[in-house]
């Protein structure tokens, strides 16, 4: 049998890695088909075989990989005018985020995971119908400091994007949008010194999925039923949230 495990970061398992490049692509193909968490499963999945210090900045390059692909792929759908202030917004905020996610201890990353997991499918999200240049600056700069210290902020950046009607329009924006938080994290990270390089193949393969998930979930968008879907998404995110802060203590 051919041996990759050279490819592979220290402590991170042949059939582990395999795990997680299924679940790259299938929480791609979740996001891409309902607009629905697929970021926030995906961060659950790795806090579960990674300390979290090293699973939020591993997180940003695949969902990187997972909404710039989606992005392409529903170009024709993206309302554009929203997307320049936000990005502006995504730099200053990664790199505060940044400075506290360093001197954060594993415990405490992993609980805030587990807090942002119930947020996301009990708690209310922040909203607004005022979408002129500082709210979108705003709103950048919050979601990708949030990003930074729990890996995800596709709810915060959702409920900025309410307004929009067509799910294909809501799609393809809020890929846009991650695109951009995902671009200020991983630079951030690289300037305070993670070594990306020690995940390169694994990153790649996890980036492949995910694209080839998009693909799959994007043709899909029209035939899930997207109301059953969110009942058992809330139960599954709740039940792993719970998970992560038993073995937090």
């Amino acid at each position: 049998m051919l041996d990759l495990s050279f490819l592979l970061p220290t402590g991170v398992e042949l059939w582990v890695a395999l795990f997680l490049i299924v679940s790259s692509g299938f929480t791609s193909a979740l996001t891409a088909a309902l607009s629905l968490g697929g970021g926030t499963v995906l961060i659950a999945i790795l806090t579960f075989f990674m300390p979290a210090a090293i699973a939020v900045p591993v997180h940003g390059v695949v969902q990187f990989g997972s909404n710039a692909g989606r992005a392409v792929i529903r170009r024709k759908d993206i309302l554009w005018r929203y997307a320049v202030w936000f990005a502006l917004g995504s730099i200053p905020g990664a790199m505060v985020g940044g400075q506290i996610a360093v001197w954060m201890p594993d415990r405490l990353f992993t609980l805030l995971i587990a807090a942002f997991l119930i947020y996301s499918v009990w708690g209310p999200k922040p909203q607004s119908t005022n979408r002129n240049s500082a709210v979108l600056f705003g709103y950048g700069a919050f979601a990708a400091f949030i990003s930074m210290i729990i890996g995800v902020s596709g709810p915060i950046v959702s409920g900025l994007l309410k307004f929009i009607d067509d799910r294909r329009n809501l799609v393809g924006t809020h890929a846009l949008l991650m695109t951009f938080q995902n671009v200020a994290k991983i630079i951030v990270f690289v300037s305070l010194g993670f070594a990306f390089h020690e995940y390169a193949f694994l990153l790649a393969a996890m980036v492949a999925s995910g694209f080839f998930g998009s693909y799959l979930g994007s043709k899909m968008l029209d035939r899930l039923p997207e109301a059953a879907f969110r009942k058992a998404f809330k139960v599954v995110m709740t039940a792993i949230a719970l998970v992560l802060v038993w073995r937090s203590f």
